[in-house]
């Protein structure tokens, strides 16, 4: 049994790490059906969940995955952050775009993978950058010609992407067949252009020469779209129009102005039926005409700027938000007209204002529903199945991204699902929205280490890192059930040292030895290594190793050259480091023993792609130049035949190593990259060991036993479970009915597993996992049963029966039975880290969010007369 075990904890809350705000946020869109017909519009099935782009205040783009499996709609996590893109420092995100590589190659109804986009930025600046999304680095930058780019926007075809420039021109630049170059720039304008929205398309229209053509020119000009014209937000109190034929203005649309100051239009968006909706800085959100440039109806929505606004999939919703933090629902409904004749009666749409909540505390900046809404004709609009609610993401100042399902009251003629699983209602009005944690490091890791044996505590920020001294508590104890809260220890932490460091990009990877020696600190193209000289008043003094990039140059070669890492750890006696390039994928273990650090061996196994030949699956069957092993993964498979080695190499595998741990014997090393594939490595031999089964998730947590080296955990990001010996090569038997039986209650936490920790080695099998909210106390080699999980029991119900507990028996030979087992804790929020760094004695990291939005300007407040 699990006996209530008294832990000292330290409740660290002095780490200054503050998160960057949420300034973008964009979905991929979806292919434009065939014009005439040869593809249905109407998607007959739920779409796949599609990657989220996040830009944040610092540069920094994440990438997040949907953690919902393909047979389910719902998932409880949502979305986390499969890949980090380090922006370059110092730098913003503003505006982000997703563009289809291959429009035509992509089904109308099918939802768009990370290899069929292209995703652009823009920071403020006069350069607009495209992002090489597997290598996580830019890949090329194009000039606006125009001054500072307010905003991007790509065509419905996804041929050409727009941009408004500081010099009120709107330029259009082609990203047809993967290329980027201007093609034209259209009249200007004496004002900015601070939104930009694409008007419906219309087929293409055949040879006005009415000559016949090819038969396979027609059949490409079947699947073609016509753009017809253009409508942008301007900083001259005006929405105007542009034809994109001609580049000139067509219509300019006046707004109200305010003691004679100029109203800016921050945001703006098209139906359709050519209806314009645009957001200003009074608050008012206005519908136009665009055909006769007249105002249908206006709201004073808002009480301050309309900073942006989103379309649902259908075209019958508008999400407005902005500084006042409110995000309103505008819907619409049909009313019908009649005249003195029957025959003059006509249905028209009408607006209304419907519902309004604050889901954030500061200013929202970036709003986006999944399934994206496209503009297209009446008679091509595409509709959607109504038993699945779409979900709206929205963020800001704030750091969070706050997720909601956003369907409509007139859907609730079939039962609709909540994707989010956050209730049984998925009406926007009625159901309750997920706010998903920020975490401080790349790919939902953490970016705070800790040295045991020194009692160090690193935590990296963007350009710098910061250790603190955690002295050892003597009288202040903690219950395991969280029942009370220690007092606070007068002087329980020191500060050591702070860096501050000249680097490329934000930082992306750290480390520190056990020993608290040596700190590794890396952005995404250089690693800097430092040795901690001890002064004799206990302060640390940093020396860092000067050659370590001309040491690591030989081993890393890549274009372009990088010797940055994506991850690093250090063994447990502090003698080796070992490390992740950040762009190559290579594992590289240096030896730190020596008076100048050394390489010691590359392994590629991240770099290579499966091979299936026949009944057998190879991977990386022929390696490249350099130190590398490579492993079968069919053991039983005899000599190859004489036709494999007539195949090609592969070509390399892009992937980032997100995640690594080593063993506490210093044995085993375990690596994990962002194409769920776990490699196990010896360091002793330092040789290649095996490779575990690709999960469907990625991992979040990774870490060995201390009680028993050879036994791996993984945590993965829809909180499931694994364990896995590495010496046997195989999953143990005494922990798969724990895997295969894990409580609801715990898969279905909103936070994902983020990190797992391992008590002194006397506690065999009792791990802590942790998330943003949680901490739970599980025993791996527990049986399946009744836990603290199930329901409680009615009274007058029968008491459940006790379990099994395969291998354990009483002092009289009869077999012991487990009644409690994942014991939760919630009341630490939010957590950074968590770890153990002495027998019974918990670190535990939080940075509450009061105290991050306590160094955040004032939220926008306005009293109302007579309001309690």
């Amino acid at each position: 049994m699990v006996e209530a075990k008294t832990l000292s904890v330290h409740r660290c809350r002095f780490v200054d790490f503050t998160p960057a705000g949420v300034t973008a946020l964009a979905f991929p869109p979806l292919s434009l059906p065939s014009p005439k017909g040869k593809k249905a519009a109407v998607v007959r099935h739920a779409l796949k969940f599609a990657n989220l782009a996040v830009g944040r205040a610092n540069g920094n783009i994440e990438i997040c995955e949907w953690t919902g499996s393909e047979n389910e709609l719902q998932a409880p996590q949502a979305w986390v952050v499969k890949k980090t893109i380090a922006g370059p420092c110092p730098s913003r995100v503003d505006s982000l775009a997703f563009v289809l590589r291959n429009p035509y190659e992509v089904s109308p109804d099918e939802t768009p993978v990370l290899s069929d986009l292209r995703l652009f930025s823009a920071g403020g600046g006069s350069e607009l950058a495209e992002w090489d999304v597997d290598c996580a680095c830019i890949k090329k930058t194009i000039p606006s010609q125009g001054g500072s780019i307010w905003c991007i926007s790509p065509n419905p075809a996804s041929t050409i992407l727009a941009i408004g420039c500081e010099d009120g021109a709107i330029r259009l630049l082609s990203v047809e067949h993967g290329t980027l170059q201007h093609v034209r720039r259209l009249d200007r304008a004496k004002s900015r252009i601070l939104s930009i929205a694409w008007g419906p398309p219309i087929p293409r229209q055949s040879s006005s020469t009415g000559q016949p053509r090819d038969t396979d020119e027609d059949d490409d000009d079947d699947d073609d779209w016509n753009d017809t014209w253009i409508a942008a937000g301007c900083s001259d109190s005006s929405v105007r129009r542009w034809d994109v034929a001609t580049g000139r203005v067509c219509e300019r649309m006046g707004t109200d102005k305010m003691r004679g100051e100029r109203t800016l239009v921050w945001s703006i968006g098209v139906f359709g039926d050519g209806t314009i909706v645009s957001g200003d800085s009074l608050g008012m959100v206005k519908f136009w005409d665009s055909r006769t440039g007249t105002q249908l109806q206006s709201f004073q929505a808002h009480g301050a700027d309309v900073l942006c606004l989103t379309i649902n999939p259908e075209g019958t919703a508008v999400y407005t938000s902005g500084v006042d933090q409110k995000v309103v629902e505008f819907h619409s409904i049909k009313t019908t007209s009649t005249e003195q004749s029957s025959i003059l009666s006509r249905s028209s749409t009408r607006w209304i204002q419907s519902v309004a909540r604050r889901l954030h505390s500061h200013d929202v900046r970036a709003l986006a529903i999944w399934p994206p809404y496209s503009p297209l004709p009446p008679s091509h609009r595409r509709r959607f199945p109504l038993d699945v609610a779409p979900v709206i993401a929205s963020g800001g100042l704030d750091m969070s991204v706050v997720v909601a399902p956003a369907a409509l009251p007139t859907s609730t003629i079939t039962k609709v699902v909540n994707p989010l699983d956050t209730s049984q209602v998925a009406t926007f009005e009625d159901s309750y929205q997920r706010r998903l944690a920020y975490s401080s490091g790349p790919y939902n890791s953490s970016a705070v280490h800790l040295a045991r044996q020194a009692r160090l505590l690193l935590c990296q920020r963007d350009t710098g890192a910061s250790i603190w001294r955690i002295r050892p508590k003597q009288t202040l104890s903690y219950g395991d059930d969280g029942a009370e809260e220690p007092p606070h220890a007068e002087g329980g932490w020191e500060p050591v040292i702070d860096l501050d460091l000249m680097v490329d990009t934000n930082i992306v990877a750290s480390a520190i030895s056990d020993d608290g020696e040596w700190v590794a600190i890396s952005d995404w193209y250089e690693s800097k290594l430092f040795r901690m000289e001890k002064l004799p008043n206990g302060q640390l003094k940093p020396k860092r190793i000067r050659d370590l990039a001309s040491i690591l140059r030989p081993h890393v070669p890549s274009t372009p050259a990088s010797t940055g890492a994506s991850c690093f750890v250090f063994t447990p006696d502090s003698r080796k480091l070992v490390m992740a390039s950040a762009i190559s994928s290579y594992i590289l273990i240096i030896d730190l023993a020596s008076e100048k650090p050394r390489v010691l061996r590359r392994f590629e196994h991240h770099r290579m792609q499966n091979i299936v030949l026949g009944e057998r699956v190879i991977k990386g069957r022929q390696r490249s130049h350099g130190a590398g092993d490579v492993e079968m993964q069919d053991q039983n498979a005899e000599d190859a035949d004489e036709s494999d080695e007539d195949i090609d190499p592969p070509k390399p595998v892009i992937a980032t190593v997100t995640r690594m741990a080593v063993s506490p014997d210093g044995q085993w090393l375990a690596t994990s990259d962002d194409h769920r594939r776990t490699h196990v490595f010896n360091l002793d031999s330092v040789q290649y060991h095996c490779v575990l089964p690709s999960f469907p998730q990625l991992t979040h947590a990774l870490a060995f036993d201390r009680a028993s080296p050879s036994t791996l955990v993984l945590g993965l990001a829809n909180n499931t479970i694994h364990v896995y010996d590495v010496e046997s090569r195989t999953f143990p038997a005494w922990a798969r009915a724990l895997t295969a039986a894990l409580p609801r209650r715990f898969t279905h936490l909103h936070d994902p597993v983020l990190g797992v920790a391992f008590d002194a080695p006397a506690q065999r099998g009792s791990a802590l996992f942790w998330g943003a909210t949680w901490l739970c106390r599980v025993q791996l080699d527990a049986g399946v049963g009744f836990g603290n999980f199930d329901r409680k029991r009615r009274w007058g119900a029968a008491k459940p029966a006790p379990r099994y507990v395969a291998g354990q028996q009483d002092a009289d030979g009869m077999p012991t039975f487990q009644q409690d087992n994942f014991k939760l804790v919630t009341h630490y929020r939010p957590i950074l880290f968590a770890d153990f760094i002495g027998p019974a004695e918990l670190v535990i990291v939080e940075r509450p969010l009061v105290d991050v939005l306590a160094k955040l300007p004032p939220a926008f407040f306005k009293p109302k007369y007579g309001a309690t």
